[in-house]
Order: C-alpha cells, then sequence, then structure tokens
C-alpha cells in the first residue's frame, strides 16, 4: 500500500489475477456503497490505483490503507454480469504458430479461443485497447521475436496470459489469430464512455465466417510481405445480459 500523491493510493498485489480480484471487489463495495469517496478507480497489471480520494486528510488516509490491508478478497468469479460479444474473423497469420505452442490443429485454434470467457483486467498501450484474461496458463502464448512494424486495427493478438483486439494501426510483437471487423467501435470520443472494453468488462469472442463479411485483415507485415485485401467489412457488436457458455477449454488443449 502506497500513498500516491496527495489523494490516491496505489495498491500493490503480488499476481495479475489478485490485482484482478480486489478491482472487482472495490466494485462490488462501490455499488453496494460501502466505499469511501474515490474519483478513479485503475487497475494495471498487478496494481489498482485509487485516485481522487474525498477524504484524504493523512488521518483518514491511513484508516483506508488499513482497511483495504484488511479485507478479504473472494475468488475473481468470469461468469456475472453483462457480456460485450465481439465478432471475430479467425483467420490470422501466426494462427500455426499459436496452434504449436498449444498442440492443437491450426482449426482449433478458433473453437478453443472462442469457448473461452475473458475479462478486461486493465486497459493502455492505445485508446481504447484493454488487457483480456481467461485463457488457462497452459495456453499462454511468447510475444513475437521480431514485432511487426504494422498491425492493424482490429486485429485479434496473443501475448503471455493476455488477449487484446488493436483499436488503430500500430507496431506490436503480439501473435495473430484473427481480426474484428468494425474495430471503430473499439474506441468512440462520442460514447460515453469512449471505450467499449472498460476494466471490469466481461467478453466473448464469436467465430464469424469470412464470406459473411467484406475483405481479410490488411497491413499485418510478415516476413514474406503483408495479408492481403481490407478489412472494411463491419458487423454488431452485442452486449448479453443472460445466459451462459460452455468454457471448457481443457479437452481440445490436451488433445
Amino acid at each position: 500500500m502506497l500513498p500516491a500523491g496527495r489523494q490516491a493510493l496505489l495498491v500493490e498485489l503480488s499476481r495479475g489475477e489478485h490485482a484482478e480480484a480486489f478491482h472487482a471487489e472495490l466494485l462490488r463495495r462501490r455499488a453496494r456503497g460501502e466505499l469511501p469517496a474515490v474519483r478513479e478507480i485503475v487497475p494495471g497489471a498487478r496494481t489498482v490505483l485509487l485516485d481522487g480520494i474525498a477524504d484524504h486528510t493523512p488521518d483518514a488516509m491511513a484508516t483506508f490503507a488499513r482497511a483495504l490491508a484488511s479485507w478479504r478478497i473472494p475468488p475473481l468469479r468470469r461468469d456475472t454480469g453483462a457480456a460485450v460479444e465481439i465478432p471475430v474473423v479467425y483467420d490470422g497469420p501466426d494462427l500455426a504458430e499459436v496452434a504449436a505452442v498449444w498442440g492443437v490443429a491450426a482449426d482449433e485454434v478458433a473453437r478453443i479461443h472462442s469457448r473461452t470467457e475473458f475479462r478486461v483486467a486493465f486497459c493502455g498501450f492505445a485508446p481504447g485497447f484493454g488487457y483480456l484474461t481467461g485463457l488457462p496458463e497452459r495456453l499462454h502464448v511468447p510475444r513475437r521475436t521480431t514485432p511487426r512494424t504494422k498491425v492493424p486495427a482490429g486485429a485479434l493478438a496473443l501475448a503471455g496470459p493476455y488477449t487484446g483486439v488493436y483499436p488503430r494501426p500500430s507496431p506490436g510483437g503480439w501473435q495473430l489469430i484473427g481480426r474484428m471487423p468494425g474495430p471503430d467501435t473499439l474506441w468512440d470520443p462520442a460514447r460515453e464512455p469512449a471505450a467499449l472494453l472498460g476494466p471490469g468488462t466481461r467478453v466473448r469472442f464469436v467465430a464469424a465466417a469470412a464470406e459473411t463479411e467484406t475483405g481479410t485483415m490488411a497491413g499485418a507485415e510478415t516476413e514474406t510481405g503483408t495479408m492481403a485485401g481490407t478489412g472494411t467489412g463491419t458487423m454488431d457488436v452485442t452486449v448479453e445480459r443472460t445466459g451462459e457458455r460452455d468454457a471448457d477449454v481443457g479437452a481440445e488443449a490436451r488433445r
């Protein structure tokens, strides 16, 4: 527990999943009116920042810090709350490499990934970019040895424990396994909130057939050139509030 200026506390956790669980507990307590007034709760990979604490006198901050340290945090649940469903065409240039790491056929990557329940752990890198967790440790993949100088907007990518969708073209070293048509919905400054995938959001990826939209991933640089086509198609992003999905990916990954 560290002070971060006069009105903020930075809580450091030992592991990423502990930071996610702590962030979820903060949101629950704030929703129940059990959290002192805090302007922002900002999660990171292994930290959570509480900024703009209304009562920031030294005694009040010390009391709040002691209270936070005394909390018993329940395990993180990924199957509660509204889910944002994102359509994805699984045709990325690194499918074969990811399949090799997972020990499955390339066409199994889409099924395993789309049956996984994801949650936005934190945001960063670019406006609208969420770091999603949910894949078990055995399905974590390394970053590319040589990063690409250009990754197209909408690219669905994996690195370490994270899944992410690039909201804009940029360099990147993650493994590309697919693309989201209509990635402009990821970040819309005219919307409140501007980011579609904010921290704590539950996310599901829905496999979409390539023939239902126009074009393929464009501009992802590879060792032999770029991927052809243009990702100009659009699909609706939906929010689901009820129902469960079979998220058992273990059987496929162990084959």
